[in-house]
């Protein structure tokens, strides 16, 4: 006859239990995020792509990615005022309906003008749908197992962005059958929800920017955050532009812009580590440094086969892409914990004001010069914000180890919203806050 389990063994099995809980009650609302998040993958990606076959200009292309910007900014600020007044599920039921409209909106009406006004909607819909996903999550956790949530929901927005870029290639860019495609993701995203019995989390808090008492509590964190707004949104906007101006397939294009993030998400922890041990402030300009250097030997040696664009854009995201997490735990070691959801909010919409300039500035250049001179707008942001925060160093002394904060991996920005610093492991959920109203540096 088999032994009982012992005490030790039921344990074990209740540890189990209650870490896997609380993703059972959220199953729904992790399902149509990952529908969510692959229609935003590939719609993102589809844009730039059509728009270059049907001969856009770089300028306009670049703007496609102010505008998202821009709307996602003015998400996070007036979509929690719609969440109050018609409820989460109906809120993210419209929300992901809106987006299934601009993805089929896009696909019959293909004008440059349209699309950038297009685009921006589809920034304050995404910002307005990730703030009830954040929200929502964070009511269904708790200080014990919020990490395992958090972690589920990286694991979910990588995976998901990645797989619909990777749709991409498996298409036809010059018909109509992808943007069907996402728009069929973007309804798929509202059926979880709006079959599930789960109970809806409390109204979501006004988000504000304290641009005085975020610059007194941690100067790098404020300038790094424009500066990397800045790369990335030139990068994220314009990277397939420049894919598909030297010539690389549509599978290389997507493989390009997947491998870039996934192997920044990869290195986060290892580089956060090292910035647990040593000033933060030399890993943020180690890795700016290897970012803007890695984006000038692209520019100077202008490679054009395919393999070996995506060998080097991986290595210039593996360094870009560290840049934020470790910027936003040197910004926390400097405030309190009751103010780590105030700070975060703040640096994440600095973040979207440099992604608004970022499109903007590589748009024009590579409309003027080479492809390759969005290397030089990423490698400019990047190397300032190398001098920079070795600059800083020398002004204030760095927080002791032993009283930082441990760092911990985010998700991708690009897919953030001010609701993922509540949601955040290092958040003091047990305080009482105001959302993101960010008073001051104490």
């Amino acid at each position: 006859m088999a032994a009982s389990p012992g005490p030790e063994t039921n344990t074990f099995y209740a540890e189990r239990v209650f870490m896997l809980s609380p993703l059972v009650s959220i199953t729904a609302l992790l399902l149509g995020t990952a529908f969510l998040l692959t229609g935003s993958g590939l719609h993102g990606l589809l844009l730039p792509l059509r728009g270059q076959m049907e001969g856009f200009p770089t300028a306009a292309l670049g703007t496609l990615g102010t505008a998202w910007a821009a709307g996602f900014i003015a998400g996070c600020i007036f979509g929690p005022r719609l969440v109050r007044r018609v409820g989460h599920v109906r809120a993210f039921g419209a929300f992901a309906a809106s987006g299934a409209i601009i993805a089929l909106l896009t696909g019959m009406w293909i004008e440059s003008v349209a699309w950038i006004v297009l685009r921006a909607f589809t920034g304050f819909i995404m910002a307005g749908a990730f703030m009830v996903i954040e929200s929502w999550l964070n009511e269904k956790s708790t200080n014990e197992n919020r990490g395992t949530v958090f972690g589920v929901y990286m694991i979910i927005t990588y995976a998901a962005l990645t797989a619909g870029q990777m749709t991409v290639a498996f298409g036809d860019v010059s018909n109509t059958l992808l943007f069907m495609t996402a728009g069929i993701l973007f309804c798929l995203a509202l059926i979880p929800t709006a079959v599930s019995k789960a109970v809806t989390p409390q109204p979501l808090a006004e988000v504000s920017l304290d641009l005085k008492a975020l610059y007194s509590n941690s100067p790098v964190a404020v300038i790094g955050c424009v500066l990397i707004g800045i790369a990335n949104g030139a990068w994220g906007t314009l990277g397939p532009v420049y894919g598909g101006e030297i010539g690389i397939s549509t599978l290389q294009i997507a493989t390009m812009m997947s491998i870039a993030v996934l192997a920044g998400a990869s290195l986060q922890l290892p580089a956060g580590r090292l910035s647990d041990r040593i000033d933060r402030r030399l890993v943020i300009s180690g890795a700016a440094f290897g970012s803007g250097l890695i984006g000038l030997i692209i520019l100077f040696t202008a490679p054009r086969d395919g393999t070996t664009v995506v060998v080097m854009t991986a290595i210039y995201g593996a360094f870009a892409y560290t840049l934020y997490s470790i910027i936003v735990a040197h910004a926390n070691d400097h405030a309190s914990p009751e103010e780590f959801v105030k700070v975060s909010s703040g640096l994440l919409l600095l973040y979207g004001f440099g992604t608004m300039l970022g499109p903007l500035f590589g748009g024009f250049m590579m409309e003027w010069f080479k492809p390759e001179t969005l290397f030089l707008i990423t490698a400019l942001a990047h190397m300032a914000l190398a001098g920079y925060a070795l600059l800083r160093i020398s002004r204030r002394a760095p927080i002791p180890a032993e009283e930082r904060e441990a760092f911990k991996t985010l998700p991708s920005e690009r897919a953030a919203t001010p609701q993922a610093a509540v949601l955040d492991p290092r958040s003091d959920t047990d305080e009482e806050t105001d959302g993101a109203d960010f008073e001051g540096a104490k």
